[in-house]
């Protein structure tokens, strides 16, 4: 059995279930889906992905990112994403995992390794590829396999997920994971900028008082926040918005101008049009959708 076959039995063993869900592992999180999905609006954090069996892929913003068994995706912000299952059969079911990253691991590991704390390049996208050595991929099997041995995962899960930072940190993308973990990098700056609009995104705001937060100018705010999320503040508020609206109809059976109330919304009719812009249907049809078939609002 090659290496990712090897994964992909573990990920088919500890994850029977279709959807996506934890672990006995806090950080780690595995996925079976078995067929292609419809698009799945989602705010992901940042994270480690792989692919080991199938395909899928993520949208943010105009961007489109294809991830498979030869690649890994790395999340290094909070962001609102849409992500689908493209390659998935009863017989060959999409497995993947997802492991949460942890931006104080990889600062302790950049002093521990060469103690360079200089912020570094600008800071681009927050979604990066790139493929799956040998190393990253023995890692992550170990890691799986301490679901065999849960008398052992309190001491040897944190040095394996470290091992995963640092293998990361060693990777042709290191550079740019390195802007998670330094306080004064642009990316950082960005960072608090996506915290404070998450924090108030069900009330109007100015640019100037997001930049004020994120210790930059309007426009180099701006620039820097779209070059990290594909998008301007104002759409990401806009996103977020939504995206907790239709979280309020789904899990709280809100109607939809309450819901749009709760998210800052002030006309019901633009909250229609702009949740069926994103969602495809307004409010309610939306929700009935879902909950007809709710493998079409899994996360994966």
């Amino acid at each position: 059995m090659d290496r990712l076959s090897e994964l992909a039995s573990l990920i088919d063993r500890y994850a029977p279930m279709e959807g996506a869900g934890p672990t006995a592992l806090p950080r780690l999180h595995l996925a079976r889906v078995t067929n292609p999905t419809e698009p799945m609006h989602a705010l992901q954090q940042p994270a480690l992905c792989i692919a080991a069996q199938g395909r899928k892929r993520m949208i943010l913003g105009e961007r489109i990112y294809g991830y498979e068994p030869s690649n890994y995706l790395l999340v290094s912000a909070d962001l609102p994403v849409v992500g689908c299952v493209m390659e998935a059969s009863p017989e060959r079911p999409y497995l993947g995992m997802r492991l949460d990253l942890d931006p104080a691991a990889l600062a302790s590991l950049i002093l521990d390794m060469d103690g360079d704390t200089k912020p570094g390049e600008a800071p681009g996208s927050a979604i990066i590829m790139s493929a799956l050595d040998d190393a990253l991929l023995d890692a992550a099997i170990r890691l799986l396999r301490l679901l065999e041995r849960p008398e052992d995962a309190p001491i040897l899960a944190p040095l394996i997920e470290r091992e995963i930072h640092y293998r990361l940190l060693r990777g042709e993308q290191a550079a740019r994971l390195r802007q998670i973990a330094l306080a004064d990098s642009k990316f950082n700056q960005v960072n608090r900028a996506i915290c404070w609009i998450k924090q108030n995104y069900a009330r109007p705001f100015r640019i100037e008082t997001v930049a004020a937060e994120a210790r930059m100018s309007p426009s180099s705010l701006h620039e820097h926040f779209k070059a990290v999320t594909a998008m301007s503040p104002l759409q990401y508020q806009k996103q977020i918005r939504l995206q907790e609206a239709r979280r309020l109809i789904m899990a709280q059976a809100v109607d939809a101008a309450t819901a749009a109330h709760l998210v800052g919304y002030d006309s019901p009719s633009q909250f229609s049009r702009e949740y069926s812009r994103l969602f495809g249907a307004p409010p309610m049809r939306d929700a009935e959708r879902l909950r007809a078939s709710p493998e079409a609002g899994v996360a994966v």
